[in-house]
């Protein structure tokens, strides 16, 4: 056989017949090699995860950001990861599991409202009679409009009632609860032309992404407002002409809420409304 010479010389020799026993010291560097072993690991199942359709993109990207990092395990603490291209930072909770984690950047609808209780009484005409004699009990709807009535609640109140009725035909009718602090009592009214225009304008202020179409009148408004605020009634057409419409609400806390008397499905007809707007404790 033809051996190859070599100039090189052992680092160390032992004695022959003799194995060593003495234990080997870590160093420091190879418990940074580990963690960041750990760390390129979690990276790794994140990309496999993806490559099954198992993590949306955007949650494996939050999976491999928060890999970088030592995840506290106190309740209460938090994660805050900034985005090296935009600079952005994101605060994540450390008490949450992952999946809830990651959920967190995504929008949150509102709170589910408890129903109001409703019902209809027949005096129609002693109703009308006696608004129509009261300021400001009475407005007139124009085909194609929705008014909005906005009823703060009110601190020494617990619930808010309402009771409405209509001139010769129906008009819709639905209750949202805005969840933002109160700095006025007072009830203002606002007139927009039609439920298509009211939901584009609330939209451009909240900045929505994805507009919601606005719902059918006949069978229940599903507008964008239903992303937007708690929803205590849908809006349906209802027979103010016939009876009185009544209905109270408790107060689920501090807000506003929405009345919509929507008119947007008539394209002939005004409609007369008489309404009675108060709070008790």
């Amino acid at each position: 056989p033809f051996y190859r010479q070599t100039s090189e010389k052992p680092l160390s020799r032992k004695p022959a017949g003799r194995k060593s026993s003495r234990p080997q010291m870590v160093s420091p560097v190879s418990k940074d090699a580990t963690e960041d072993l750990r760390k390129a690991t979690g990276a790794l199942e994140a990309q496999a995860l993806v490559k099954q359709d198992l993590l949306p993109a955007d949650q494996a990207q939050v999976l491999n950001e928060m890999a970088k990092y030592q995840v506290p395990q106190r309740s209460g603490d938090i994660v805050m990861i900034q985005s090296e291209h935009t600079g952005a930072i994101d605060v994540l909770s450390a008490d949450l599991e992952s999946a809830d984690l990651l959920g967190d950047h995504r929008k949150v609808s509102p709170p589910l409202m408890a129903p109001p209780c409703i019902w209809t009484f027949a005096k129609v005409k002693e109703f009308k009679s006696k608004l129509g004699k009261e300021k400001n009990s009475r407005l007139v709807v124009k085909r194609g409009e929705v008014v909005t009535i906005r009823v703060p609640t009110h601190p020494e109140g617990k619930r808010v009632c309402w009771e409405f009725a209509t001139d010769d035909y129906d008009i819709g009718f639905g209750v949202y609860f805005d969840w933002t602090p109160v700095t006025s009592t007072d009830i203002t009214v606002q007139v927009s032309d039609s439920s298509d225009d009211e939901d584009e304008e609330e939209e451009e202020e909240e900045e929505i992404e994805e507009p919601v179409p606005a719902g059918d009148v006949e069978r229940g408004s599903r507008s964008s407002l239903r992303g937007r605020y708690g929803e205590v009634m849908p809006v349906y057409r209802r027979d103010s002409h016939r009876d009185v419409q009544a209905g109270s609400h408790d107060y689920p806390g501090e807000g506003i809420y929405l009345l919509k008397f929507d008119n947007s499905y008539s394209l002939l007809r005004n409609k007369t409304l008489y309404f009675h707007i108060y709070y008790t404790s």
